[in-house]
């Protein structure tokens, strides 16, 4: 088969689609024969050897996919080869088969084509294991995500919609944010000209960025305020008043998905299917598709991610 392989930590100039061996699958895990795959920024901090590979996992980037089972390893049930699936990875999805653990794997929702669910599961098991699961945002609640139509934070502001809690979201532009009021969010703040902090306070944070926003996150949190952090885009240290959160009982969160055990991501993802499920099936939660482009043009992908003009996810597509 042929895989996008990192030739070195480097730019996006470093990412190859070769040929590598193909995946057989152990112990309750199945094969799943590629058809797309999606963009994280993982994908990208992996790549400029910022993120290191977990032991055992592919060393090909892709934390997503969708494609059809074709093979079965020992001890798997309620599979069979030829089921379409979308999968949650620890990597290896930019490839034409990857090997998974079966608890990672999802059905196709109803009314959604099999290429488009690849930039499901990624997305939909972050937003909901740390807004639903670790957060547990309430009805009425006020979110703030920073960051509100990337591939995260379009699937964030759209699950929070649909658990009817409030929304604000931080944006970079005025196209951005009437992309962010089309996908339900009630106040978009532009993070170049305005502070988000004026518009607070907030219930829950889904902060993206890191360091450089930690002091203004847990002054604009509300009393019983969360702070959950998922990213680390703009810095790994920040200030942090412990007075604010002793006296206001705030809490602070830093999660993140890829290396947590396979149980947990199982028991996320079934989480996931049981609640988020049904809201892309009734249709309060639209997929954001900013573009579709090869496997191979991985790079190019890469580049476009980078440069940060995509309004929700990019896929890639097994060509071959």
């Amino acid at each position: 088969m042929k895989a996008v392989t990192i030739r070195e930590a480097g730019g996006p100039e470093v990412l190859e689609w070769t040929e590598v061996e193909d995946p057989t699958p152990g112990a309750g895990e199945v094969v799943v024969d590629v058809v797309a795959s999606a963009l994280n920024r993982a994908d990208v901090m992996q790549r400029m050897g910022l993120y290191p590979v977990p032991e055992g996992a592919s060393p090909y980037p892709g934390l997503e996919v969708s494609g059809r089972v074709s093979a079965l390893g020992a001890g798997v049930s309620g599979w069979r080869v030829g089921d379409e699936v979308c999968a949650l990875l620890t990597g290896g999805g930019y490839a034409q088969k990857v090997a998974v653990p079966a608890g990672q794997l999802l059905p196709i929702p109803a009314g959604i084509g099999l290429a488009e669910a690849a930039v499901l599961p990624e997305a939909v098991a972050t937003v909901w294991s740390n807004i639903g699961m670790t957060a547990r945002l309430r009805e009425g609640e006020t979110l703030l995500v920073h960051g509100g139509v990337g591939g995260v934070g379009s699937m964030a502001v759209q699950i929070a919609k649909a658990l009817n809690a409030r929304v604000v979201t931080t944006v970079g532009s005025p196209e951005k944010a009437a992309r962010a009021r089309e996908l339900g969010a009630d106040l978009t703040v532009n993070h170049r000209t305005r502070d988000f902090t004026e518009y607070g306070p907030y219930d829950v944070i889904l902060d993206v960025v890191g360091g450089q926003y930690l002091e203004r996150n847990i002054r604009s949190l509300a009393t019983d305020g969360r702070l959950v952090v998922i990213g680390l885009q703009n810095g790994l240290e920040g200030n942090l008043n412990l007075a604010e959160l002793v006296f206001r009982r705030l809490s602070v969160h830093g999660t993140t998905l890829r290396t947590r055990s396979t149980t947990e991501k199982a028991a996320i993802v079934a989480a996931s299917r049981e609640h988020v499920w049904p809201m892309i099936e009734n249709g309060s939660v639209r997929l954001v598709i900013d573009r579709t482009l090869p496997m191979a043009e991985a790079a190019e992908a890469h580049r476009l991610l980078e440069a940060g003009q995509h309004v929700g996810k990019i896929l890639l597509v097994n060509e071959e």
